[in-house]
């Protein structure tokens, strides 16, 4: 599935700026390098966090490709985890592919990666990285990236990132999304016997039917939810009364 971009803020313009530090041009100077035709942009606001970049940029925050550094044990090399904004790392998966790994502090990153955190790019790395891709990341047809700096980001879609980073693989390394919690519906006041309305059809107590009542042992719980969203507009309170699960 893929999103269509919003337009991005008036805040973000084209870098055209001498004074600008020397990690952006950096970024800016391999993506000419390597062919990438959209370079970065300023953003009139600093965007440390993934979040604050979807503000600035006006995109949805799964369209923010983050840079996450851990440190790997076995040789102190930098893994760089580019995933989407909306989505937590699962340190876990990405031992299973890249070895044992521990938390970077922002001194490792600086040193293996020539920017400080808030503005790590996924190109342009002052020592090569092990990379690798968040497939949530191809739900966009175009994502944005740190640039050097937490006010320069540069756009890009999915497969130029796999492109830019020397073909890195494209993995599942973020967290299980819990799973959605079923609301607790309140017990029926029928225990035993419903009392129904003639005028309505319903029972006095719990708003069923004769037939939904006679049906409810052997609904499952997707009919049992259809019949309950029902129960509101048939109290006309807004606050239905719900039968239990039995």
């Amino acid at each position: 599935m893929t999103t269509t971009d919003r337009i991005p803020a008036p805040s973000s313009s084209p870098i055209d700026r001498p004074e600008l530090s020397e990690p952006v041009r950096r970024v800016a100077d391999q993506l000419a390098q390597m062919g990438h035709t959209c370079p970065p942009r300023w953003l009139d606001v600093a965007a440390r966090t993934a979040q604050e970049a979807a503000d600035a940029l006006g995109v949805e925050l799964g369209q923010i490709a983050k840079s996450v550094i851990f440190r790997r044990r076995a040789d102190e090399r930098a893994v760089l985890v580019v995933t989407s904004g909306d989505r937590r790392v699962d340190e876990r998966k990405v031992a299973a592919h890249a070895g044992p790994i521990g938390r970077a502090d922002a001194a490792f990153v600086k040193a293996r990666t020539g920017f400080s955190i808030g503005g790590v790019a996924p190109v342009a790395h002052r020592e090569p990285p092990v990379v690798l891709i968040d497939r949530e990341l191809f739900r966009f047809d175009r994502v944005w990236a740190a640039a050097g700096h937490p006010n320069a980001v540069f756009p890009l879609s999915p497969a130029d990132l796999v492109r830019l980073s020397g073909q890195a693989p494209v993995l599942d390394v973020v967290a299980e999304a819990a799973p959605a919690t079923r609301p607790v519906r309140p017990a029926s006041p029928c225990v035993n016997l419903c009392r129904m309305d003639p005028a309505t059809g319903w029972c006095e107590g719990c708003r069923r039917t004769l037939d939904e009542i006679a049906a409810w042992s052997s609904m499952d719980a997707v009919r049992r939810e259809a019949v309950w969203q029902q129960f509101p507009a048939r109290s006309g309170l807004g606050a239905g009364v719900f039968p239990d699960e039995n």
